[in-house]
């Protein structure tokens, strides 16, 4: 089948390239120092500017990608993908080697270093002696840089200009005084700028300097055509340390590289794009090493061969090269092509990497470290929980110093105290008021805060749930039937439940959760989901079944609807009747007058439904919906165009509240009585027959306290899993967490909480998926763009316990803060439960592949796990999630809601029978692989014992012969340069 590549022509090349080798050994060289700085570089070229003489005109700069001055010449462009000519990197590569290399350079000045390269030139005969002068004079004259603005400026730039700190002293008297602020601050960012130089005013305000990475370096590209030289004048230079240069550089950044090609007149483009090739190539991540650790030239021209063996060459006739390139969302990380020089695993093109387990791979998930292994130990996973956790219990609460957290605990206190408030009236109803509103305040503020303060994981939220309803309103009918005393059986059931967890927290059996796979995962995560965006249309439905749309309303009948007409200043129909002509009512009377009739004889409309207008509904859905837009809408404003990077990022931090706040203001400002946030104002208990403790015994028979076991079997299963599931999605890779999980310290404090809780006849808590989730997203961080074009990358969640203190802190202080919360209307605070419902449901890939389902395949998205399994096995995967959402739904909706929690650890059983219909490489990209299967053993064994046999057999043994298995060809472009083509000879190529 391979035959045809014996041929000579056609040699398999071994994976790593002679160029790689070299690399490798440069690369991988000891260095104890600091890591390479990174470069800005500035590409110069020789023009006539305005018709005057020759100077150095700044055409192009890169810092991670390309920005081009546009032929204006009055702005940049925005930051694109540099794209190479094949045919500029092989004369670039000519370049190197015929040209003068100066390495480790000592020079002070450039004209030191340009005396240098002169004489070197001379030297060697590749520069007469009397063009010495012209070439310094040529390379020594002025540098102009695009730093010229248009005297259009939009408001962002306003914006920026008026919130510089440099306008404080924009008056003539303070202009000196401003000068020396922004040098100060360009020392203390750059400290390694020599005192002899002095910048202009305009390099120093340069915008584009907050641009530049801290303690950058330049890179410097001459480039230009001259009339004397008649043949090309060639040097690269690498400082032994970075000088300032005067002007040569648009910002203030000493310089450590500089390259000059001067050339004969008639080749302008070529000089150009060879200019772009070097400039791309100091920016790129691999050559920027290796010019900074370079010995020699031809460690330099490793390195062009290195970047050609990566090169992907784009058909002429297939694209157009006028399009600019978009940088792309995540840069990928040279990690790879540094790991394949190394020895590893090569690169393939179109995104055919193999596939390494991570998330992008498919399921991502969890990763099962210290915190989920089985220790064996009494309380061993408990112990090492708190060993983690301590070292960082400190930076817990000075981590949380950031306007974010601000942000933070504003909208996750909104959002508790509307699921408190829901709850409490739902449980008064379910209990007869045993429990009520207040109680589910005071338990609500009493758990969470508790739980954030000494919790393993601080970010997860405590709240009551569904099932826990469920199960409060049938065990109290129970006690009623059977004349059981309530809260006194509620007690023992706690006690038990709570037994029951700390015995599974002292046996470690929180290792179990490496069995949860992103299938239990996020079929529990979309149902809670679901389960918010349904109560909030269910509670907007039941606004409007109690405010109806009067769909007969007749504004001119108002008289009719509890208002009525009356004379003016006593004055009776016949009087009236006598005055006017206008109009004859033979045996009218003014209570029969319509409005229009009645204000058209003078009369007075009196009654309180004069003003009555059937608009609440329609008001309630309008913040309903105006809410949700507004925050999905603001949070999204930080990728958008418009104002500077923090006014972006403060906006977005802070979308809810200020979603919240424009919405209070319309309905003020509108004046329609919608409903109220209503909050207990009286600290006592809702039902005068208890009170704040539940004595354990006089209540029940003493059996009771033992049949309690029974039932508390089922609230810990139920605790169990919501709160481990929870804890999971929290704990996931992709939030990049740092300080670690403590699953078994989580439950703990649900136990000891529970006990509280029960004591106190308070309702029972445990982790909240939707709001921990909204939590984590309104906690996340990202990086600064430091490089034009570059996209904010996220750096990981910021992990305190200050945020979600305080919104319990502020829970339990809503009591006293009733006044202000009455102005706050209901559909609004619903508006902000859909708005959660739908954002967890981002980055759930069951809410992808449902999408999938209506989708034509031209019109499906690049997703990895489409590449790698069969279209029909992924919806045959979806129709199984969806069947077992369908299940839990009706079960949760039902009666046998009390059975929910078992079903929810039944899906951890689905998924193991998924083992028996999917291959283990269709879940390694539709889920998370489970833990010591054999299964998986197996098919590890049979990779291996395909890698010993032949690549024919290999063929015809692979399930996937048309995809895997096929042997990588890499041909370095060193050897494509030493095997003559068509008996073409390597000096017809230059």
């Amino acid at each position: 089948m391979l035959a045809g590549l014996s041929h000579p022509w056609f040699v398999v090349f071994p994976s790593v390239t002679p160029a790689a080798e070299r690399i490798r050994f440069i690369l991988g060289e000891d260095d104890s120092g600091p890591p390479p700085p990174q470069l800005f570089t500035e590409l110069d070229e020789l023009l006539s500017v305005d018709g005057h003489e020759m100077e150095w005109k700044e055409t192009a700069r890169w810092i991670k990608f390309e920005e081009k001055v546009e032929k204006g010449g009055e702005r940049w462009s925005k930051p694109h993908v540099a794209t190479l000519s094949l045919h500029s990197l092989f004369q670039l590569k000519n370049c190197i080697e015929k040209g003068t290399i100066k390495l480790d350079m000592e020079a002070n000045s450039l004209q030191q270093i340009v005396e240098i390269i002169t004489d070197s030139q001379i030297e060697s005969g590749q520069l007469k002696a009397d063009l010495k002068e012209m070439v310094m004079y040529t390379l020594l004259r002025k540098h102009r840089h695009q730093t010229k603005k248009s005297n259009l400026r939009s408001l962002a730039d306003i914006g920026k200009s008026v919130s510089s700190a440099s306008r404080l002293f924009s008056s003539q008297e303070n202009g000196n005084t401003a000068a020396t602020l922004t040098l100060s601050l360009t020392l203390y960012r750059f400290p390694h700028l020599s005192s002899r130089y002095h910048p202009s005013i305009s390099s120093l305000n340069n915008k584009f300097m907050k641009k530049v990475p801290r303690d950058a370096e330049a890179s410097n590209v001459l480039v230009g055509e001259v009339d004397f030289l008649d043949s090309p004048f060639v040097a690269f230079v690498r400082l032994q340390q970075s000088v300032m240069l005067g002007g040569l550089t648009e910002v203030p950044v000493p310089t450590r590289f500089l390259f000059i090609l001067l050339g004969p007149k008639g080749k302008a483009k070529s000089y150009h794009e060879i200019g772009r090739a070097i400039a791309t190539l100091m920016s790129d991540e691999v050559f920027h090493d290796i010019a900074y650790k370079a010995k020699g030239r031809g460690d330099l021209l490793a390195g062009i061969d290195e970047f050609l063996d990566e090169v992907i060459v784009l058909p002429p006739g297939e694209w157009d090269p006028d399009i600019r390139i978009e940088p792309p969302k995540s840069i990928p990380s040279a990690d790879k092509r540094k790991n394949f020089i190394a020895g590893g695993e090569g690169l393939q093109m179109n995104g055919g990497a193999p596939h390494d387990g991570s998330p992008g791979g498919g399921g991502g998930g969890h990763a099962v470290g210290d915190e989920l292994k089985f220790t064996g130990r009494f309380c061993g996973g408990l112990v090492l929980d708190v060993k983690r956790k301590l070292p960082f219990y400190a930076s817990d609460f000075y981590d949380a110093l950031n306007i974010q957290s601000l942000s933070a605990i504003l909208f996750i206190y909104l959002g508790t105290v509307t699921n408190a408030i829901t709850f409490g009236g739902l449980l008064g109803d379910a209990t007869d008021n045993m429990q009520g509103v207040l109680e589910s305040f005071v338990g609500t503020a009493l758990a969470g805060a508790v739980f954030c303060l000494f919790a393993g994981q601080p970010l997860t939220i405590l709240s009551s749930t569904g099932p826990v309803l469920v199960f409060e309103r049938l065990l109290f009918n129970f006690s009623k039937d059977n004349q059981f005393d309530y809260l006194e059986f509620r007690l023992w059931i706690g006690l038990w439940s709570a037994f029951l967890c700390l015995v599974l927290v002292a046996t470690d059996a929180s290792f179990l959760v490496q069995y949860f796979t992103r299938f239990t995962e996020e079929g529990f995560s979309a149902l809670i989901s679901f389960i918010f965006i349904y109560d909030a249309f269910k509670k907007m439905l039941k606004l409007a079944h109690y405010h109806p749309i009067n769909t007969d309303f007749n504004m001119d009948l108002v008289t009719q609807y509890g208002c009525h007409c009356s004379p003016p200043d006593g004055e009776t129909m016949t009087e009236r009747r006598r005055q006017s002509d206008r109009k004859q009512h033979l045996n009218a009377t003014w209570a029969s007058l319509t409005r229009s009739e009645c204000l058209e004889w003078g009369g007075q409309l009196v009654g309180s439904a004069c003003e009555y207008v059937p608009d609440i509904t329609l008001m309630s859905f309008i913040l309903f919906f105006g809410t949700y837009t507004c925050s999905m809408g603001l949070k999204k404003f930080k990728t958008s165009r418009f104002f500077p990077t923090t006014v972006r990022k403060l906006i977005s931090d802070f979308a809810i509240i200020l979603a919240i706040l424009i919405f209070c203001g319309v309905d003020a400002l509108v004046g329609v009585d919608t409903p109220k946030l209503i909050v207990p104002s009286e600290f006592k208990p809702t039902s005068p027959n208890r009170g704040w403790f539940v004595p354990p015994f006089g209540g029940n028979p003493w059996w009771v306290y033992l049949a309690s076991l029974l039932p508390a079997l089922l609230v810990t299963i139920l605790l169990f899993m919501d709160q481990q599931i929870t804890a999971v999605i929290v704990n996931r890779k992709e939030h990049k967490l740092k300080k670690g999980a403590g699953y078994h310290l989580d439950l703990f404090w649900v136990s000891v909480l529970m006990i509280v809780c029960s004591f106190m006849g308070l309702p029972w808590y445990v982790a909240a998926t939707v709001i921990s989730i909204a939590h984590i997203d309104s906690l996340k961080m990202e990086t600064e763009t430091s490089a034009p074009g570059e996209q904010p990358k996220f750096l990981g969640v910021r992990e305190q316990r200050v945020t979600g203190t305080m919104v319990f802190i502020l829970t339990g202080l809503s009591v006293f803060m009733a006044p202000i919360l009455k102005f706050i209307p209901m559909p609004v605070l619903y508006g902000v439960f859909l708005y959660m419902g739908v954002a967890s449901l981002n980055g759930v890939q069951f809410m992808d592949r449902l999408q999938l389902l209506l989708m034509p395949a031209k019109h499906q998205p690049d997703l990895i796990y489409l590449r790698h399994v069969p279209l029909r096995r992924v919806h045959f995967f979806t129709f199984i999630r969806v069947l077992c959402l369908a299940l839990l739904w009706v079960l949760k909706s039902t009666v046998a809601a009390i059975i929910f929690p078992v079903m929810i650890l039944a899906l951890v059983a689905v998924r193991k029978a998924m083992d028996y219909v999917f291959s283990q490489h269709d879940l390694s990209y539709l889920d998370d692989v489970m833990p010591e299967k054999d299964k998986k053993k197996k098919e590890d064994e049979k990779k291996k014992k395909k890698k010993k046999g032949s690549i024919d057999s290999d063929m015809n043994d692979s399930d996937f012969p048309a995809i895997e298995k096929v042997p990588s060809i890499k041909i370095s472009m060193e050897t494509m340069q030493q095997e003559p083509v068509l008996g073409e000879k390597p000096s017809d190529r230059e």
